[in-house]
């Protein structure tokens, strides 16, 4: 997508004060690995950071090594991987902390203070000017071990603004090389943001970086207005994996980043579907299929309209190609699908077929659709593949059928068929419903053919109790006649009797 083709856009890039690069600050895992639920052994970890840095992160935070021997190790395994990205250890303001971090050889370190008056207050107790102390010993602390300091006045966008100017300054002056500003709880709104990054721009010297929560729904939204007043850096967890409900996502931060604004960065943009995948396996936490950029349905189309322009110029559905992020495009088949989606479909199988044929796929397709049921690629093909499988003719045709199982009762069907002009109706006892069904086919056809089964087949196309069943038989006759048959239907029973009659129709039309 051309970023001319959106004139709203461009129409408010010149009041925005864009810097020309972003660094890309990621958190996956040290706030990432703070998801409910989430651990990760130093093993993945390390296998974390080697996908971030093939990515191209400008910094990877590999965590907290004062929080436990465990994260110590994992912080110095990562350091010492010789990436291209800085490796980063997060510190509180405690000389114990910064030693810690600066034990594992990393060249950032990231040190943290709360200053709003509820951390103040409740959880540090303590005044305004120990918090500022604090945080000037660390930065020069830090510094002074020759290794790049972050600052981050914890909770920032609940402090007041005189104080937190004041304790940005002075880590400024400290020697801190970029200052980074925490919406902790996620409070703020984007225009809020802008306005907070670019008052602080206009009174201090050193870069400003954001590091946004999700708490309603804005930690991009939010991330990127930061930019918008200049923010040079962005924090991001990969998949938006954080605490309570994240941090702003890598995949949607990065691709709004070079599409809407047009800023460049040094990430592999190709490489994003896969780094959300193996971070999704590792942590557990499963991405809902709507999720923006990296989810199973970011490039899924089934809506009939929706179809028919993408096939024709994709533009017309899609702000981007799926390959740009690693992605595919996905035609899904369900009850609002068109004719030219299942004909596409089709040409990826290499399967052709008549008017007809097709009409009573389309039919089959909107049933099952109407039914709720998702149509896979496998259930389509499983089904176009019955339907070209049909006799030409129907010598023998279902007319009624019903089945009475039970535990206490002897599996039974009546089946009623039309044999060339005549109805006929027998009842037949099997060891189960699909035996008994076939039992009384058997007996109303002998007359006509001496037909046996050789063969039958029955597979579950996809998972659960509403999944297709795909019934394949093989029939002959004593001329030593054979043929098959095929039928994929919800239910076993009637895709069985299905198969059968197809196959003993081929074997009537031979004679």
């Amino acid at each position: 997508m051309s970023i001319e083709e959106v004139k709203y856009i461009e129409e408010v890039k010149n009041e925005m004060k864009l810097p020309g690069k972003v660094r890309i600050f990621d958190t996956t895992l040290r706030d990432g690995e703070q998801t409910p639920g989430v651990a990760l052994t130093v093993d993945e970890k390390i296998g974390i950071a080697k996908k971030l840095d093939q990515l191209g992160v400008n910094i990877i935070e590999a965590g907290f090594p004062a929080s436990s021997p465990g994260e110590k190790d994992a912080v110095k395994s990562i350091a010492s991987l010789s990436l291209n990205a800085n490796i980063c250890g997060l510190a509180r303001v405690l000389k114990k902390d910064l030693d810690e971090a600066l034990a594992c050889d990393v060249d950032y370190i990231h040190t943290f203070i709360g200053t709003s008056p509820i951390h103040r207050k409740y959880k540090l107790k303590m005044d305004k000017e120990e918090i500022l102390q604090k945080a000037i010993f660390a930065v020069e602390y830090a510094r002074d071990h020759g290794v790049k300091v972050e600052f981050s006045a914890e909770d920032a966008t609940r402090t007041e603004f005189d104080y937190l100017l004041k304790i940005y300054k002075a880590v400024e002056d400290a020697g801190a090389h970029i200052i980074n500003v925490p919406d902790t709880v996620g409070v703020m709104i984007p225009r809020a943001m802008e306005h907070l990054i670019r008052k602080l721009n206009e009174n201090l010297k050193v870069p400003l970086s954001v590091h946004c929560h999700d708490d309603f729904g804005l930690a991009v939204a939010n991330s990127l207005a930061a930019v918008e007043a200049g923010a040079t850096q962005v924090h991001v967890t990969v998949n938006g994996l954080g605490e309570r409900a994240g941090n702003a996502a890598l995949e949607e931060v990065v691709m709004a980043l070079i599409i809407h604004y047009g800023i460049p960065v040094d990430i592999e943009t190709k490489k994003l579907v896969d780094i959300s995948e193996f971070v999704s396996k590792i942590t557990g936490v499963k991405m809902p299929p709507n999720k923006a950029i990296i989810g199973e349905n970011a490039f899924a189309h089934e809506a009939g309209i929706h179809v028919h322009g993408v096939k024709e110029k994709a533009e017309t559905y899609e702000p981007i190609k799926p390959e740009m992020v690693g992605h595919k495009r996905r035609i899904v088949l369900g009850k609002h699908t068109g004719t030219k989606a299942i004909k596409s479909k089709l040409e990826e199988y290499g399967i052709e077929m008549g008017d007809e044929q097709l009409r009573i796929l389309y039919e089959q397709v909107k049933e099952l659709g109407d039914k709720g049921k998702r149509v896979t690629d496998a259930d389509l093909k499983a089904m176009a593949i019955t339907i070209l499988g049909r006799a030409p003719e129907e010598i023998v045709k279902l007319e009624g059928i019903a089945v009475m199982t039970g535990e206490s009762v002897m599996p039974t069907a009546t089946v009623k068929l039309r044999i060339k002009d005549k109805v006929k109706t027998a009842a037949k006892t099997g060891v189960g419903p699909v035996d008994a069904a076939i039992n009384a086919i058997h007996s109303l056809v002998s007359e006509t053919a001496d037909i046996e089964l050789e063969e039958y087949n029955i597979e579950a196309i996809t998972g659960g109790t509403n999944a297709l069943a795909e019934v394949f038989v093989v029939m002959s006759d004593k001329e030593g006649n054979k043929a098959t048959g095929r039928s994929t239907r919800e239910d076993i029973v009637m895709a069985s009797v299905e198969a059968v009659l197809n196959a003993i129709n081929k074997i009537l039309t031979l004679k």
